[in-house]
């Protein structure tokens, strides 16, 4: 049992204002793994007053020296990075091989990195007779999710404090030990009192009076869409800053002429990463109608590849989801998609065999004939489930693409590139893959439509917590 009884705030660790604890159950077995606080109100005022205390000092000190910091943090959590590796695995459920590449890896590079990126970035320009200076938008909330927790946090944590604001971090209740390491390293690094707090609690509590303080001026948020839609309304009364990277349902277009083969195989891996949990997922395939029956053999085929298994096995490739709501969720959606009358191709709504007792384990499912503007076409289901929807032509392709409320991400397959590309440029996301491009860290991250608005990663993620000032300068 991992017992956490206090909350981080003004660099101190201190007990919550109330008693309650949230139990964390471990995503492979469904034990109870741990407790947290279930901070209330109270607590959120405290660290919100001690993020506003230390901001003068903060954002006065030298760039190079607030990088020096972000270094430290990035040293710190690399020292630590088996430990993050199995409590992110056991907290989302990601194999735990895959967990210390991309769970505990991605935090680590990032904090290094916006070290790296807040010593080589220009804070002031001249521009005529002015001076363009960019300062700090001031205190952040950050509230994180828990599919990507760390990741999440550091994708925030790390531009925020380059940029000389302070930081109030509302981590999800699902997976919350990792945020706990992270102070730690923090408190170790010697970051100035009031700079980094950490509250733990419900949404509806701490996450309300995070977004609602009068003394916070920028809310970043990583979640569902629905609840960025209630963030808005709430971060509206008090005029703040709102960045959100919200949902997705995005497509994987495979033109006529791509290599169906490997399309299909990078596809479906891309829906499976994370057990599916992942905002970016690529959970449509698109395939001409005269490619349907192949490619509905290779996915089945690919899919039954990935054998549900513990998380704490180097020979998972498949985890559970992160708790017994979205288990319920992943399996009710794919009754849904059945009795719309998909086909369902691989996997199912039953249990898998072969698992460990009590864990939220899903079959790797792929769905054939789905009907666009179908609930499995346009919902965001947040786990292994894959629907492979045909199309008559490109320009067919691409208005399929399109027509979904979301605008996260996507990909195009094509064995010509500037067809590739020119298909990709037509597609409302954020973020387009091209024949399986790369993951490019300092690339900007986030989404069109209700995606959301804002960008992450790289100088586009340290520009979102800066605001432009101009000084006039006579003669």
């Amino acid at each position: 049992m991992i017992v956490r009884d206090k909350l981080y705030i003004g660099g101190q660790w201190v007990a919550p204002s109330a008693t309650p604890s949230i139990d964390v159950h471990r995503a492979g077995d469904g034990a109870v793994m741990g407790t947290v606080p279930a901070g209330a109100a109270k607590d959120i005022d405290a660290a919100v007053n001690a993020a506003r205390n230390a901001l003068p000092d903060w954002s006065a000190l030298p760039v190079a020296q607030r990088a020096d910091f972000l270094q430290k943090i990035s040293d710190g959590l690399k020292a630590r990075a088996d430990e993050l590796a199995k409590t992110i695995a056991q907290e989302v459920g990601m194999p735990v091989k895959m967990s210390a590449r991309i769970q505990a890896g991605l935090p680590i590079a990032n904090f290094a990195n916006y070290a790296r990126i807040a010593r080589e970035f220009s804070f002031e320009e001249r521009v005529g007779n002015s001076v363009v200076v960019r300062e700090p938008v001031g205190v952040v909330g950050a509230i994180t999710p828990w599919n990507y927790p760390l990741h999440q946090i550091a994708l925030k944590i790390a531009p925020a404090l380059a940029a000389g604001c302070t930081v109030v971090l509302k981590p999800s209740e699902v997976a919350p030990f990792n945020a706990f390491i992270l102070a730690e390293v923090i408190d170790a690094a010697g970051l100035p009192k009031g700079v980094f707090n950490l509250v733990t609690g419900l949404g509806a509590t701490v996450g309300e009076a995070l977004v609602s303080h009068p003394l916070v001026d920028m809310i970043s948020f990583t979640g569902s869409t629905r609840a960025g839609k209630r963030i808005s309304e709430v971060a509206a009364q008090t005029v703040k800053r709102v960045a959100l990277e919200l949902g997705g349902k995005s497509a994987a277009v495979i033109l006529d002429d791509a290599d169906l083969a490997g399309a299909v195989k990078s596809t479906v891996g891309n829906c499976y990463l994370n057990s599916g949990q992942t905002c970016t997922a690529l959970t449509r395939m698109l395939v001409p109608e005269s490619k349907y029956a192949e490619a509905a053999r290779l996915a089945a085929e690919v899919a039954n590849g990935f054998t549900p298994g513990d998380p704490l096995s180097e020979a998972t490739r498949l985890g559970p989801l992160a708790s017994s709501m979205q288990l319920e969720r992943v399996r009710s959606y794919i009754r849904k998609g059945a009795a719309e009358g998909a086909e369902l191709l691989a996997g199912g709504a039953e249990a898998p065999e072969g698992v460990p007792a009590g864990g939220y384990y899903v079959k790797p499912t792929v769905f054939g004939k789905v009907r666009p503007g179908s609930t499995l076409e346009q919902e965001e289901i947040f786990g292994p489930v894959l629907s492979i929807v045909t199309y008559k032509d490109e320009e067919d392709a691409i208005r399929i693409a399109n027509d979904t409320p979301y605008g996260l991400a996507g990909a195009v397959w094509s064995k010509d590139e500037a067809r590739a590309q020119r298909v990709a440029r037509r597609i409302r996301a954020g973020q387009v893959d091209v024949n399986g491009g790369a993951f490019n860290m300092n690339a900007p991250f986030g989404g069109f439509k209700q995606s959301g608005h804002g960008r992450e990663a790289g100088v586009y993620g340290l520009e979102e917590f800066l605001e432009y000032k101009s000084l006039q300068l006579k003669g």
